[in-house]
C-alpha cells in the first residue's frame, strides 16, 4: 500500500511541549566596496525547524516517538506538529479570539479566505500562512461582530470558507489554533537505552514543509 504524501495526525504533544526551535529566515547578505551591505532574503517566508529530542522525558516517550516514526515511514511523510511557543492566532500568553487577524473585506462573491496570522504592526506586518488550523478552533468576525455559524474550516485547513459570501467591504476577523506541517528531517531514528537512561537524549530534527 502506497503511504499518503501527508498525515493529520499530530506528533505526541507530551513531547512537542518540549522540543526546542523556531523560525529559520536565509538571507544574502553583500557587503559593497563603500562599506554598505545589500540584503536579499531567499523566500518569502520562514522555515520552522525543531528539535523534539529535547521534549522526550522517559523510555515511554521515545517508545511512543519511534512508533509513530514508523508509522510515517521516516521522512516520506509529513505531520502536524503542535509548535510549543506558537500556536494559535492570539499574541504569547492570550487565549485566540475572533479578531486576531483581519483577512480582508468581503466583495459579495468570494466565499473562501485563506488563514494568515499576523505578526508586528504597521507596514512592517507579516502576514504568515496558516495551512493546518486546528477543527473546532476556528472563530469568526464580520463587521465587527463575532458570528456563530455560516461558516466552516477547510478540508486542507488553510482557510475559512463561508456559506455565503461576506457582503462587499464587510471585514473579514478570525482566530484559531494550528499545527506545524512537518516532516522528520533524518534517516534513522538512532536510540541508546543505556546513554538514554544517563542522561543522553536523541535528536529527533523536524522541518516544517508545505502539505
Amino acid at each position: 500500500m502506497t503511504a499518503p504524501a501527508f498525515s493529520e495526525e499530530r506528533f505526541p504533544l507530551r513531547v512537542a511541549f518540549g522540543a526546542s526551535g523556531g523560525p529559520e529566515r536565509r538571507v544574502e547578505i553583500v557587503r559593497l566596496s563603500t562599506g554598505f551591505e545589500h540584503r536579499n532574503q531567499r523566500t518569502a517566508h520562514a522555515v520552522r525547524r525543531y528539535d523534539a529530542g529535547s521534549g522526550v522525558r522517559s523510555l515511554a516517550d521515545l517508545a511512543e516517538v519511534v512508533a509513530f516514526f514508523e508509522a510515517r515511514r521516516g521522512k516520506l511523510v509529513g505531520f502536524r506538529f503542535r509548535d510549543p511557543f506558537d500556536w494559535h492566532s492570539g499574541a504569547f500568553g492570550k487565549t485566540p479570539s475572533a479578531f486576531d487577524a483581519a483577512l480582508g473585506s468581503g466583495d459579495g462573491s468570494r466565499r473562501k479566505f485563506p488563514l494568515l496570522k499576523p505578526y508586528g504592526n504597521g507596514a512592517d506586518t507579516y502576514w504568515r500562512p496558516i495551512d493546518k488550523a486546528v477543527a473546532g478552533s476556528l472563530l469568526v468576525a464580520l463587521g465587527g461582530n463575532e458570528v456563530a455559524s455560516g461558516f466552516q474550516l477547510s478540508e486542507g485547513g488553510d482557510a475559512v470558507v463561508f456559506d455565503a459570501a461576506p457582503a462587499a467591504g464587510v471585514l473579514v476577523q478570525v482566530g484559531f489554533a494550528f499545527d506545524v506541517p512537518v516532516r522528520f528531517d533524518m534517516d534513522q531514528l538512532s536510540a541508546n537505552v543505556t546513554a538514554f537512561e544517563a542522561g543522553e537524549i536523541p535528536s529527533i530534527p523536524l522541518v516544517e514543509i508545505r502539505p
